[in-house]
């Protein structure tokens, strides 16, 4: 970014500020004292555990060239912003920022999958021009604006995701990012703990209510609360799927990739057929299963939307790669780990579960997972629901870390599961059962043909410390 302390102000609707402010440019926004540094405005962030108005002074030291605060801060000798909240405050500047932008502006929101499709649009699209996007889920109050702000300014695409948890959310997002592509990639059972009685789809549809003039939705076909929310809003939407439905865009999962058709080794990509402008073909991507569809689909769809032509779109698909922790596959032994430990909901779990049984093809298949978080009422229920579909996989073993094991136990015993269950608090204890699991037999199953392990869980079960463990 480049805007002056003073353009600041005027957007913020303060007067004005010290006298040799008018020319200083500030060219980062940072939010950690440590990050702070020349030409940085420093933004103090309340916390439950640490205030960032007890960092300013530390920012300045570092050669912070303004501080952004909720009140007066003694001792400061740089120019202080002072206004009522300051992450809204946030929002305003990179919304000025939004409108010097000649990039087309894309957001991308959805209950999963939503990181995992801003990655790899935005490596298709760095094939027709510059592309910044914020890193990876950092899609809140805080994380998109600073992420809008620290862009260069003569990008050609912004691919920004907008993720929601609490009522309200999407109007602070969309109003900074108002978007020339709105993405609303799925809707499921998801924060339902802070999203109220409107529902997911409702506040997920929002987003399209911000619009830039010209701007255009692209919803997904396949939730039919999501496509009645989006129709309510009157906006202008095309419709993308990744189920077989008659939409504009659409695809379909056709098994693993050929051999050679994609930069890395093919058994990680599928092939999926796509229809496109007219036309139908097939695109080599990194995803494996029929979830995958749904990603392929929006990607061509905004890639063509933009401009880019079908040999773009191909080669981007066939080199894009999965963002950490987003069903990343690392062999050990005779045993495919597939990490998807970032975070989990309903709708995510559910897939990936049927992703990693197609990946198994019939051979040992372990489910590792951790409980599934802010669901409000509906945690137990969805857990129990969990369990009944994890015993229709019938997976060779489960490992359970986190709340809610009595729940899931519950749907498994009610679905007639009666394979291995253990549940496990620690990396330590884990690697006990695993040692327990191979004198079971599964070492010897695994052997022959190998197996498959699946690790997913909610951030908070810290899942990957047990991918660690095992892949050591």
């Amino acid at each position: 970014m480049r805007i002056t302390i003073n353009e600041a102000a005027v957007c913020l609707g303060l007067p004005g500020t010290l006298p040799d402010a008018e020319n200083t440019v500030l060219t980062s926004v940072v939010t950690d004292s440590r990050d702070a540094g020349p030409g940085a405005l420093f933004v103090c962030v309340p916390g439950s555990r640490v205030d960032g108005h007890d960092f300013a002074a530390a920012a300045v030291r570092q050669g912070a060239a303004a501080v952004l605060a909720a009140g007066p801060l003694p001792g400061i000798n740089v120019p202080i912003l002072v206004v009522p909240d300051t992450v809204k405050a946030l929002g305003q500047l990179a919304g000025l920022w939004r409108d010097r932008t000649k990039a087309r502006v894309v957001a991308v929101t959805g209950t999963a999958g939503k990181t995992t499709l801003k990655e790899v649009l935005a490596q298709v699209l760095s094939l027709g021009g510059k592309t910044a996007r914020n890193a990876m889920n950092h899609n809140n109050q805080i994380g998109m604006p600073r992420a809008v702000l620290g862009t260069d300014g003569d990008e050609k695409f912004w691919i920004m995701e907008a993720g929601i948890s609490q009522q309200g959310d999407m109007d602070d997002l969309g109003s900074v990012l108002r978007p020339d592509i709105a993405v609303v990639l799925n809707a499921g059972t998801g924060h339902t703990e802070g999203l109220g009685e409107k529902g997911v789809a409702w506040h997920k549809a929002r987003l399209l209510k911000y619009l830039a003039k010209g701007g255009k939705g692209l919803v997904c076909a396949d939730y039919p609360d999501l496509v009645r929310e989006a129709r309510t809003t009157e906006t202008d939407i095309c419709f993308f799927s990744g189920s077989g439905r008659d939409a504009e865009f659409r695809a379909v999962y056709a098994g693993a990739a050929p051999q050679g058709a994609a930069v890395t080794p093919s058994d990680a990509y599928g092939l999926y057929r796509l229809w496109l402008g007219g036309r139908e073909f097939d695109v080599t991507a990194p995803f494996r299963g029929a979830y995958g569809a749904e990603n392929v689909a929006a990607v061509a769809a905004v890639a063509h939307m933009l401009g880019l032509d079908l040999q773009a779109i191909r080669q981007g698909l066939a080199q894009a790669r999965m963002p950490a922790q987003r069903f990343n596959q690392v062999q050990a032994g005779s045993w495919l780990l597939i990490d998807d430990t970032y975070n989990a909901n309903p709708l995510s779990m559910g897939r990936m579960l049927d992703a990693a049984a197609e990946r198994a093809a019939g051979r040992p298949f372990v489910a590792v997972l951790g409980a599934m978080l802010e669901l409000g009422s509906q945690a137990a229920m969805e857990h129990e629901a969990l369990g009944r579909r994890l015993a229709g996989l019938n997976p060779s073993a489960i490992v359970w870390k986190g709340l809610h094991a009595e729940d899931v136990r519950k749907g498994l015993t009610l679905a007639g599961y009666a394979g291995p269950w253990q549940v496990v608090t620690d990396a330590g204890e884990f690697m006990k059962t695993w040692q327990t699991l191979q004198d079971y037999g599964l070492e010897n199953k695994a052997a022959k043909s190998g197996g498959v392990v699946l690790f997913k869980g909610s951030r908070s079960n810290r899942l990957e410390t047990l991918v660690a463990a095992l892949s050591s």
